[in-house]
């Protein structure tokens, strides 16, 4: 079935002062929502130490966040299609503030949870609506520019947010992590209302009965991951909720396939490109995304080190991520995707498998090596995955493999953090044991997930060497990686 001709409702021409300004804003949001969670992990012992649960309970605190996300990216751009992008955006920004409120002052887990739920809601519609609202007002000769120039806060929030998180905890009080977004949140409401242009296009019926049906699924299935190995409920319990979420995702599956626009458009899973680097991303992600949260229970918990000594040990990786950036053309040209994305997935999961021989012992100068090279070669992971996407998609299939590539990113980080935790838990019997018996557990959860990264290069085995070819030639640049 054909689309329905879609219009796009063309907001007032943009005032010089609005024209400058409005790149600054979106990218004020991503930094927001970017810095959000690097700045969290840092504070993940004093936090569980204030509420007084375990440092590894604090992994629902991160995964309920970027859960949200997964579950709610797909109905942003449909949201700002029938309410306006101005609209959306600002509601997306005050939820993000209003939760950031919430968190900050939380007296228990639960709480905080819910509240990470809701800054979720509000972060799922930032960065998407962020992105569309530029696409639209800019000219296609000036888009790569504006892009390129909003991706620099996902590059620079990783590297200022766990030294900012250690001095807030080690000098400030862990709930300031929080309370920093709410003037930011404030003057950013402000200058939607008077530089953010309000774009709307027709839209079809929203698919209502895929959205409770994937998001269900997705929310359930990581409600298991994260309850198993805890004892909380039985063996058949965790059973039965496993397979129902299987079967609600199974559900989804099959009624995509009977309505011509559903939440996610999963036939752009026939083109080899888009799959292999959506299902590529989801498996790698496993692995990577349980790092940010092991780590500073390493640092902190195992080697004993203070917060800001352990924001400082991980701010290497964003260093080397932005370096990588200068690089990245040149290695995809010459290289190919298949084998940047084949090779790099190898020394990935091999660089996590090395941080498992971090111990006491361990000189500051190998742990500092160890993490540059990491978020070097990380940065050109996500980079390489996240350009794929849209290799051999048509304009007006971009914005659904948009949404897709987006949910799964989030869905992985979300279950890695689960994965780490869970791995994590299995191999340290008693959480309140001394840091020798911590340091054991985490190297073998450290194991567990550079075994799955590596495992996870098969996927890209499938890529044909010319592929992506026509985006390393263009020097696409993809933001957000």
């Amino acid at each position: 079935m054909s689309a329905p001709d879609r219009s796009i409702e063309a907001a007032p021409p943009l005032s010089p002062a609005s024209k400058r300004l409005l790149p600054w804003l979106v990218a004020v949001a991503f930094f927001m929502e970017s810095l959000d969670t690097t700045i969290l992990n840092t504070a993940v012992p004093a936090i569980s130490a204030a509420l007084k649960v375990t440092p590894l309970s604090m992994k629902a605190v991160l995964a309920s966040y970027t859960l949200s996300l997964a579950v709610f990216i797909p109905v942003s751009g449909w949201m700002a299609d029938r309410f306006g992008t101005r609209r959306v955006f600002a509601s997306a920004i005050g939820l993000f503030t209003l939760g950031s409120l919430l968190c900050g002052i939380s007296s228990n887990i639960h709480f905080l949870v819910a509240c990470r739920i809701l800054q979720g809601c509000g972060g799922s519609m930032m960065v998407p609506v962020g992105r569309l609202t530029l696409v639209r007002a800019f000219p296609k000769s000036e888009l790569i520019r504006i892009m390129s120039f909003v991706a620099i806060p996902a590059l620079v929030a990783p590297m200022i947010g766990p030294i900012a998180g250690g001095l807030i905890v080690g000098y400030l009080h862990w709930r300031v992590i929080f309370f920093l977004n709410i003037p930011i949140g404030l003057a950013g409401l402000i200058m939607v209302f008077l530089h953010l242009p309000d774009y709307r296009e027709e839209t079809h019926p929203l698919d209502v009965v895929g959205l409770i049906l994937f998001g269900s699924g997705i929310a359930l299935l990581s409600y298991v991951l994260e309850i198993f190995g805890e004892h909380a409920l039985s063996t058949g319990e965790v059973t039965g909720l496993l397979v129902l979420s299987l079967a609600l995702l199974a559900g989804y599956g099959i009624h995509a396939k009977s309505i011509p626009f559903p939440l996610l458009q999963l036939r752009l899973f026939s083109i080899r490109t888009f799959r292999a680097a959506v299902s590529g991303s989801f498996f790698t992600r496993l692995g990577i995304g349980g790092v940010p949260f092991l780590l500073p229970l390493l640092y902190q918990v195992g080697l004993g080190l203070t917060p800001i000594q352990s924001g400082l040990l991980i701010t290497p990786q964003a260093i080397a991520a932005m370096t990588m950036k200068l690089f990245l053309q040149q290695l995809l040209t010459r290289l190919g995707y298949r084998g940047v994305l084949i090779s790099n997935t190898v020394i990935l999961g091999i660089l996590i498998l090395l941080f498992a021989t971090i111990g006491l012992h361990t000189p500051i100068w190998g742990i500092v090596l160890l993490a540059f090279l990491y978020g070097g070669f990380t940065s050109l992971q996500y980079t390489s995955m996240n350009t794929l996407v849209y290799a051999d998609v048509t304009e007006e299939e971009t914005s659904s493999a948009s949404s897709i590539a987006a949910t799964g990113q989030q869905m992985a980080i979300s279950f890695g953090v689960a994965l780490a935790g869970l791995t994590t838990a299995f191999f340290v019997p008693d959480l309140h044991s001394n840091p020798a018996e911590m340091i054991h557990g985490i190297h073998k959860a450290f194991f567990f997930l550079g075994g799955l990264t590596i495992l996870s290069s098969l996927v890209f085995h499938g890529l044909k060497r010319d592929d992506g070819g026509n985006v390393s030639q263009r020097k696409t640049f993809h933001p957000g990686g």
